[in-house]
């Protein structure tokens, strides 16, 4: 590893001296010591930083990014003409602290797609440290990011509903998160065990529609209720396949007239 360069100096300075390398003054002073050089910025700014990439030499340099949603000839368009291999090297992981995040990512997977001889080397290099990868075909990579994104972060969206509901009934954050910890993680180990379809219980599986019409009339805003009916929807395809000889219909029925109040 060469180093970091940054707009924001004292970043970049932190990073070179956590890591024993060196701050750059300058994108072109990393690029002409650097081999590969990786974009590590917001998906929207990739190609404001490529476009100042473009300006220098680039035979024989790789060009990395890590977003999940674009692949590297959408960030990269031309690189290849310049003389450059472009790739993507997204972690399926979520990492929310920087001085943290790092050690948690031995076993994780990394998806690589992109164009350039290194591809092997990119898959071996990081099986190597202990990560688990998985090459994507390019125009694979949004579907492959929705799909990391309902996994993760949409997640997050539902513990807030029920949080926010247990609040309602007297709980306090600490509280809610604490009498949803056991339910949760005994869910979520049985989805990833035996998949969504087996681990599926509750009122939606059980066809218990009065349990499903109280739910939605409890429900305080028209988005959170619009929510509920969606999702549960999708549960309801899930619980007929588990369960062919229920008759979901009055279920699907309150569901449907949820998701258009």
């Amino acid at each position: 590893m060469t180093g970091y360069y940054s707009r924001h100096r004292d970043s970049a300075q932190e990073a070179a001296e956590r890591t024993g390398t060196r701050q750059f003054a300058s994108l072109e002073a990393l690029v002409r010591a650097s081999d590969a050089i990786f974009l590590t910025v917001p998906d929207g700014a990739i190609s404001a930083v490529y476009e100042k990439l473009r300006q220098f030499d680039l035979t024989g340099k790789q060009l990395c990014h890590c977003s999940g949603a674009i692949s590297a000839q959408e960030a990269f368009p031309g690189a290849e003409e310049l003389g450059a291999e472009l790739y993507s090297i997204h972690p399926l992981f979520p990492v929310s602290d920087k001085y943290v995040a790092w050690r948690e990512l031995t076993g994780a997977f990394f998806c690589i797609e992109g164009v350039g001889t290194h591809l092997d080397w990119w898959a071996e290099t990081l099986a190597g440290l202990g990560a688990q990868v998985r090459r994507l075909p390019s125009e694979g990579k949004a579907r492959y990011h929705a799909a990391c994104t309902v996994a993760s972060n949409l997640m997050c969206a539902l513990a807030q509903v029920s949080v926010d509901l247990l609040g309602s009934c007297g709980f306090s954050q600490p509280e809610a998160l604490a009498a949803l910890a056991p339910l949760m993680r005994a869910n979520l180990d049985h989805i990833l065990h035996d998949g969504p379809q087996t681990a599926l219980t509750g009122p939606v599986e059980r066809g218990d529609a009065s349990t499903v019409a109280r739910h939605l009339a409890c429900l305080p805003e028209e988005r959170t209720r619009r929510l509920y009916a969606a999702a549960s929807g999708l549960l309801v395809d899930l619980a007929q396949k588990k369960h062919p000889e229920t008759d979901y219909q009055p279920v699907k029925t309150l569901l449907e007239e949820g998701s258009s109040t």
